[in-house]
């Protein structure tokens, strides 16, 4: 008499939790390629490299010896300690809207074609311009706090805040990212990207804290200053640096990176599915 073994079989839950990581995996895997694809840009074409390096000596240098003297007088803040936070996150900002004008190349030369052509996650494409776009701002972060430091910018905040401000820096740019890679999948053009995400990074620094405080403005502007999501992670990130209650921005700039993280992020993805 044969004695038949059964194998277990596998639920369909472990089955699916199965799927799941495979498809991580794949997704994680092809964005990666794409970073690194998206990073040789970068280093191919030191002209854009150099304007990265160069926006933040300008900015500070224009605002804090040009504009410094007249927004800062008759108050009791060194003007420089309060701009680099904002100089941080307008530069950065610039620096991930070429992720849009970036995807729309691809779009306008035909990549989309050939990736759609490749075994490849398809939101790679996109997920790959976002994250190579993070992690030059990311560095920039650090070069532009070093010029702030020779300018005379000082931390007042402690240790601990000042290595968490650059951390905050790209976890937004990261998510303003999305933003521009919804433009660039909208668009189909390089120049219309370029110039749509000028109009939508442009109004969004000026009309918040990021150059001067908001109660100097008329009051109908500071209205939307106060939740304009650029406001809260300056005042984060200022706060980071020189030392202030950190609660209240923290959580508006962690509800406005989930939102453009999953929200805008997700209709980019499927706005790029729909064209390819």
């Amino acid at each position: 008499m044969t004695t038949q073994i059964v194998q277990p079989q596998d639920s369909p839950f472990r089955e699916a939790i199965g799927s799941l990581l495979y498809e991580f995996r794949w997704l994680a895997s092809d964005t990666a390629m794409m970073t690194w694809r998206n990073l040789m840009h970068y280093r191919r074409n030191p002209e854009t490299l150099a304007s990265t390096i160069a926006g933040p000596v300008m900015f500070l240098l224009l605002f804090n010896y040009v504009f410094g003297g007249a927004i800062g007088a008759g108050r009791d803040f060194n003007y420089i300690d309060y701009l680099v936070p904002g100089i941080l996150i307008q530069n950065n900002l610039f620096t991930v809207m070429n992720t849009g004008i970036g995807i729309a190349q691809d779009l306008q030369k035909g990549f989309v074609d050939r990736y759609r052509s490749l075994p490849m996650a398809r939101s790679a494409v996109l997920g790959g311009r976002v994250c190579a776009t993070t992690l030059v701002s990311f560095a920039s972060v650090y070069w532009t706090l070093a010029i702030a430091l020779i300018f005379g910018m000082r931390f007042h905040g402690g240790l601990i805040p000042a290595l968490i401000l650059p951390l905050v820096v790209a976890a937004f740019c990261f998510a303003f990212a999305w933003v521009s890679a919804l433009v660039g999948v909208s668009v189909r053009n390089a120049e219309t990207a370029s110039s749509s995400t000028f109009f939508v990074a442009i109004p969004l620094t000026f009309l918040s804290s990021t150059f001067v405080p908001i109660e100097t403005m008329p009051g109908w502007l500071q209205a939307f200053a106060e939740v304009n999501p650029i406001t809260h992670v300056v005042n984060l990130c200022r706060n980071l640096a020189q030392g202030g209650p950190l609660e209240s921005y923290a959580w508006v700039t962690a509800f406005w990176i989930a939102l453009m993280v999953i929200g805008i992020g997700s209709l980019a993805t499927w706005r790029y599915r729909r064209i390819s």
